[in-house]
């Protein structure tokens, strides 16, 4: 029988290593990918090419968003499915007083995974199995999201917290300049793209109202 694919924990420790994370952060990172590893074949949470360079296109892309706001406290991450970026920035929260990650999945099985994974780990996280768009205006201090939809469609499932003063955070890759070009009446935004670390090619675009 072919082995289950699996993350290289080499690349695990040099993410890490290079980010400066806690023990605490590292030791529920290793729990998450042992749960992934466990779940993903059975649930489709991530394709059996995706283990290949984990840490730095995945791991990695996650866990640049708390350094881009790094008062943070309150996260809510759309879309969460296997738990990427909201479980990565969970871990990275442990031990911070106020500290809350929400993780919003509407997929009911996805919803049991984030649930288990925040078990393992031991992280500041909760999960709403809804549907995005019946997310309350819950107080938030970042709104994020990552491969969910285009910057149109992120924006308008998340208005209703950056109108109350969440800033976005949104990873995206090369055809990110189309998308924002793209943007009809959301002229009350102002966008801040800062350079990934995961990918040349890649930012993070970080959204803000002007109208607060």
């Amino acid at each position: 029988m072919k082995a289950a694919p699996r993350a290289d924990r080499a690349e695990i420790e040099e993410v890490a290593k290079a980010l400066n994370v806690s023990r605490e952060t590292f030791s529920a990172w290793t729990a998450y990918i042992a749960v992934l590893e466990a779940w993903a074949p059975v649930h489709n949470l991530i394709g059996p090419a995706e283990w290949r360079e984990f840490g730095q296109r995945h791991l990695l892309d996650c866990a640049q968003l708390p350094f881009l706001a790094p008062a943070a406290r309150r996260w809510v991450d759309l879309g969460s499915g296997a738990g990427l970026p909201g479980l990565v920035i969970a871990a990275m929260l442990i031990g911070i007083e106020g500290a809350e990650v929400t993780l919003v999945e509407r997929d009911q099985k996805k919803a049991v995974f984030l649930r288990a994974a925040i078990r393992a780990m031991g992280v500041p996280a909760t999960v709403m199995a809804i549907d995005a768009t019946q997310l309350p205006e819950i107080d938030c201090d970042v709104v994020t999201a990552r491969a969910l939809a285009p910057m149109a469609d992120l924006l308008r499932l998340s208005q209703p917290l950056i109108r109350k003063g969440a800033i976005g955070l949104f990873p995206k890759g090369k055809e990110v300049e189309r998308e924002l070009t793209a943007l009809p009446g959301f002229a009350h935004y102002h966008f801040i793209r800062h350079s990934s670390r995961s990918d040349s090619a890649g930012v993070v675009v970080e959204a803000r109202s002007v109208l607060r």
